[in-house]
């Protein structure tokens, strides 16, 4: 009989959140890995439940989760940020496709953190931020089970391979929007930084990353209030770091979660 994945409400303040199969926000999909098929669960051994950290406290995005950014001092902090950023226009889309920012989730992009670790994107993700986490037997790095609190809605999930779709990977600043604001011009190898940057991603709720497609703040926020401007920090600061603008609306959605 297959285990279904089971989703218990709540908000988990100081949390982390964890895993992925699937690219950005355009959907769910086999990864490829032919180590992550079927096998005994063995149990993580000496891994502490992380705790979600503020994005103004995590600048590279090694630390587990997205905490919640409060109080006057840490949103007059994202406000700055924030309105440091460029903008302009959203361009077409012509062109796009995912290969063009390599395959997923590739141990090799140059120039991020955990890269060339030995253990892909995705199951490094579950790593960081997963809770109660379950190797496949024999290994150190393909996670088959965990818990994940959900930044994005509040949820806290239970999950397991068999049900993947349930938590999936979201980029926080959608590889299709960095296309339509200048990442079409960029080198392969930059594309690649992006879509494997630790900093843009955020295992979350597979329906609510399925509801934010390749939307900006302007169009999507995540369900869950408290977490608003610590999203618009996270995408400030992908942005900001690989010298994106954002839309004028774009822009002005981000200030107004954090009191702008």
């Amino acid at each position: 009989m297959r285990r279904h994945s089971r989703i218990r409400t709540g908000w988990a303040a100081g949390a982390a959140l964890a895993l992925a199969l699937v690219t950005g926000c355009e959907g769910a999909q086999d990864d490829g890995d032919p180590s992550a098929g079927s096998g005994a669960e063995a149990p993580a051994e000496g891994r502490a439940a992380g705790q979600a950290v503020s994005p103004l406290s995590n600048p590279d995005g090694t630390e587990p989760g997205l905490g919640p950014v409060t109080g006057d001092t840490d949103e007059a902090t994202a406000r700055k940020l924030i309105d440091g950023l460029k903008t302009k226009g959203r361009g077409p889309r012509t062109g796009y496709d995912r290969d063009e920012f390599g395959y997923a989730w590739m141990d090799s992009a140059d120039g991020v953190p955990l890269a060339r670790n030995g253990c892909d994107t995705r199951n490094d993700l579950l790593r960081r931020d997963g809770q109660k986490l379950r190797f496949r037997s024999g290994s150190d790095c393909v996670v088959v089970a965990m818990t994940l609190d959900d930044p994005y809605t509040g949820t806290t999930i239970e999950w397991r391979k068999q049900e993947a779709s349930e938590v999936q990977i979201d980029h926080v600043v959608p590889l299709s929007y960095s296309w339509q604001m200048g990442s079409s011009r960029w080198p392969q190898s930059k594309r690649e930084q992006l879509a494997n940057d630790p900093l843009n991603l955020l295992p979350v709720q597979g329906r609510a990353n399925s509801a934010k497609s390749d939307s900006g703040p302007a169009s999507w926020l995540p369900p869950a209030k408290p977490i608003r401007c610590a999203y618009a920090v996270r995408f400030a600061q992908v942005a900001a770091k690989y010298e994106l603008a954002v839309t004028a609306p774009d822009r002005q959605a981000m200030l107004r979660q954090c009191g702008g």
